[in-house]
């Protein structure tokens, strides 16, 4: 059996279920092992298999989606204070100079392909205008919406524009708070992570706090990065190995089409990742009370969980990091063309529950290993696609499996 029938026919699977003895941090896991752990956020995901603009596209050539985060339910007036991380820059997320300015988020998160920004900005905005424009269709608010983006022009035809508005006025219509749908979901459809099909993943930890009080972590990563032989689970060099092995099956079977046609695959990725290699967009949320430096200071320990897997930030890789707390509410929209609840030129003070930064480094450790554990799940769920003419493989679970025995 090849490599390539083998990952296929592979039931794929958590990284806690193929591996219940692998050690990811001394924090346990919320209920759904999700982002969506963190009370009040919701989580929607579409894969994007046609496009409207395109009716004609060739079959297999749109491999593209949208994920949609809201920080909660009435994101529009009730801000999360916020901050962001920027590890390369290789990349976009709207909206993050007005986060970094304010340290405040009130708009959808929305995660795509690099080709589907621009209308998924469009879409936050006509979902917003649908539900909070005057009478006569007119607003007078303010809103920079937030879109990140990585690139899945491999598997996908970025130029037929596949991502609408629609599909984000969706998204924030039907974001619940179910666990995460990982691996071809949502804006990771199309993705590759490692040479591996990669996607969506998530995890989150529970945190013991003072006063008896439980404190919720959660991560979302879309994955798009890295090199095979940099990939690792909890250090053994599992992307190094498999490389190895696919290398040395193919010199000694030169006559086995199938082995061929996965080296040619594998050389073709190794060009395009060498000319341009992919990025990766963490989100983290938390319902510790945190204030914008310190969750600026959260989001800088997603890079701890990167590295652990194997990413080290390329420089074409856009690595951005996002983490955000629920546990405050900050009015927004209260002075703006239709409503003056507040008087700028007044001061006003405005109370809220912030952790001692000494006691912090637990959230910093549990932010860590939940990206760990994130992108481990979007690359297990992961499955092998073909598309845009091109094709990735699942990563070989059952390979893994073997090779992780000695390790473990």
């Amino acid at each position: 059996m090849s490599s390539n029938e083998s990952a296929a026919s592979t039931h794929r699977q958590r990284v806690r279920q193929l591996l219940p003895t692998v050690y990811l941090g001394r924090y346990e896991t919320g209920p759904k092992n999700s982002l969506t752990d963190v009370a009040g956020v919701l989580v929607s995901t579409q894969s994007i298999h046609e496009s409207p603009t395109y009716p004609d596209a060739p079959a297999g050539s749109i491999n593209t989606g949208v994920t949609t985060i809201l920080p909660r339910k009435d994101w529009f007036n009730k801000g999360c204070f916020a901050g962001i991380f920027r590890f390369n820059g290789s990349g976009e997320m709207t909206g993050s100079h007005w986060i970094e300015e304010s340290g405040l988020l009130h708009s959808p998160i929305v995660i795509t392909g690099s080709f589907g920004v621009g209308n998924a900005y469009n879409g936050i905005y006509e979902h917003s205008i649908r539900e909070h424009s005057d009478k006569v269709g007119k607003v007078g608010w303010f809103l920079l919406p937030v879109v990140a983006e990585t690139f899945d022009g491999f598997l996908h035809d970025v130029s037929k524009f596949a991502v609408t508005a629609q599909h984000v006025v969706k998204g924030i219509d039907d974001a619940s708070s179910e666990p995460v749908q990982e691996g071809n979901s949502g804006g990771g459809t199309g993705m590759i992570c490692h040479w591996f099909k990669g996607g969506t993943g998530s995890s989150s930890r529970l945190v013991p706090a003072d006063q008896g009080k439980t404190y919720t972590v959660g991560a979302l990563v879309q994955a798009n990065y890295g090199q095979m032989r940099d990939f690792k689970i909890a250090g053994a060099p599992i992307g190094r190995l498999i490389y190895e092995e696919q290398q040395r099956l193919a010199e000694e079977n030169s006559t086995d089409p199938a082995l061929m046609a996965q080296a040619s695959m594998l050389f073709k990725i190794k060009q395009e990742k060498d000319k341009q290699d992919g990025s990766i967009i963490i989100i983290l949320a938390t319902d510790a009370p945190l204030h914008p430096t310190q969750l600026r200071r959260l989001a800088k320990r997603a890079t701890v969980g990167l590295s652990r897997v194997g990413g080290w930030a390329s420089n074409s890789s856009g690595d951005i990091f996002l983490a955000f707390s629920t546990a405050n509410e900050v009015n927004v929209q209260e002075y703006t063309a239709t409503t003056q609840k507040v008087d700028p030129w007044k001061p006003k003070a405005h109370s809220v529950d912030v952790i001692d930064d000494q006691t912090i480094n637990a959230l910093f450790e549990a932010s860590a290993d939940a990206v760990e554990e994130a992108i481990f799940n979007a690359v297990f769920m992961a499955e092998s696609m073909d598309g845009n003419g091109n094709r990735i493989d699942a990563l070989n679970l059952g390979k893994v499996k073997e090779l992780m025995e000695k390790y473990l």
